[in-house]
């Protein structure tokens, strides 16, 4: 039996402008020029392809439309903006309002240009036509976007999430819709500036399920994103394994540095921990911390008495040895000793760098404990660390924060644009 696009030419060119976006989505040569020719010399096969549809086939508005459609999003595979590919994107629009693909296509033209108000309007009119999940996920997308540098960060990245969900109702299976979300979520976890936990674990749940559909196996942006997520988990192991994939599959990304920049931190923190652990002065630093008075509500404990994960109504005192300097961006991170001289990592979230310096005595409230334990090319790291994510989760030489020392982190989800 002979199948539709063997049958129709228009058929035929559709299935080769969606073999050019295969390769635009899945195809990451060392040399990224590689891509650019590959992608050049396939869109000249389809150009021609789509100019020996017979003239016959190309009379109604209709076909028209398809065909305009059809030029425009084979011209818009490279990824810098071409006026060429809009204005065959404008004319399948004039041609065939209903035709929710043109839309979509036009709508990623424009964006590419910068205009990401009219990018929005494009994706706005391709749902009047019917709930899409490739518009939804493309509209959620552009919020995120959108967000940088404006006053309505929340708002906007509470909409992209909406959007995210809607296309997952459409096809619970979908893994794009899946890893839409994800990155949504990651998004508000950095944009709100509260740090808030339950965000990235929404965020790596979308990811885990988008993992399960095969299709994004291709996809070197899900694992680079869901290890930025594990990093900021402090699942280190997890993350490392992520972004040494996603540097298999793009070497385009930098994964290999993020792998390289998380491997320095961590033998810093075993070196540092391994010479102050054996510091003959840390008993006289750390004197003073048992005569630390506590509110009635928590519990004083130290940090060989935490449980894996929130230690509810406990409180653990210690004294800043040194602030460590690494290469990221967050957490800020110190090496602290409690009241029994054990050493300890201190990651903090969301808090200006010269909130807590050196020598400052800190109380942890409800501290959130975790014994890291793995090995990473042979090499065993083990350490006692402790998270803070807000400012109301400690107190620095017996005082509360300010709000004003309470920062927000420009990092942005998607790591591609």
């Amino acid at each position: 039996m002979i199948n539709q696009a063997e049958e129709d030419p228009m058929a035929q060119v559709t299935v080769a402008a969606e073999d050019l976006y295969h390769i635009r989505d899945t195809y990451f040569p060392l040399n990224p020029d590689e891509k650019i020719s590959k992608l050049q010399a396939e869109s000249v096969i389809a150009l021609k392809l789509l100019d020996s549809v017979p003239p016959d086939q190309r009379r109604s508005s209709i076909q028209r439309a398809t065909y305009e459609y059809l030029r425009g999003k084979i011209l818009d595979v490279f990824p810098d903006y071409r006026k060429e590919a809009e204005d065959h994107l404008s004319k399948a629009v004039k041609l065939n309002p209903s035709l929710a693909d043109a839309w979509l296509c036009l709508g990623n033209c424009i964006w590419k240009k910068g205009d990401l108000s009219s990018a929005k309007n494009c994706f706005t009119l391709a749902l009047s036509k019917g709930r899409n999940k490739r518009i939804l996920c493309q509209l959620s997308m552009l919020e995120r976007r959108m967000t940088q540098g404006t006053e309505n960060e929340v708002e906007l990245v509470e909409e992209s999430i909406q959007h995210a969900r809607e296309a997952i109702t459409l096809d619970v299976k979908d893994g794009n819709s899946w890893y839409n979300l994800g990155n949504a979520c990651l998004t508000s976890f950095f944009v709100t500036g509260s740090w808030d936990h339950s965000k990235l674990l929404q965020s790596l749940k979308a990811y885990q399920n988008a993992e399960k559909d095969e299709r994004m196996k291709f996809n070197p942006d899900l694992y680079f994103n869901c290890a930025t997520v594990n990093k900021y988990l402090e699942n280190y192991e997890r993350a490392l394994s992520g972004f040494e994939a996603a540097a298999l599959k793009d070497p385009g990304l930098n994964a290999a540095e993020e792998v390289q920049k998380m491997v320095n931190l961590l033998n810093k923190l075993e070196n540092l921990l391994k010479v102050h652990a054996r510091a003959k002065r840390l008993a006289s630093s750390v004197s003073a911390l048992a005569d630390v008075n506590l509110n009635s509500s928590y519990r004083r404990a130290t940090i060989d008495l935490l449980l894996e994960g929130p230690n509810k109504a406990v409180a653990v005192v210690g004294k800043v040895l040194l602030f460590i300097k690494h290469e990221n961006v967050a957490p800020l991170c110190y090496l602290v000793c409690d009241s029994n001289q054990i050493c300890f990592v201190l990651s903090v979230y969301g808090v200006r760098h010269d909130a807590i310096k050196e020598g400052d005595q800190l109380t942890l409230l409800e501290p959130c404990y975790r014994y890291v334990d793995f090995s990473w090319k042979g090499k065993r790291y083990n350490f006692k660390s402790i998270r803070v994510d807000f400012l109301e989760q400690f107190l620095v030489n017996g005082k509360a924060l300010s709000a004003c020392q309470a920062v927000r982190t420009s990092i942005y989800a998607q790591h591609k644009p």
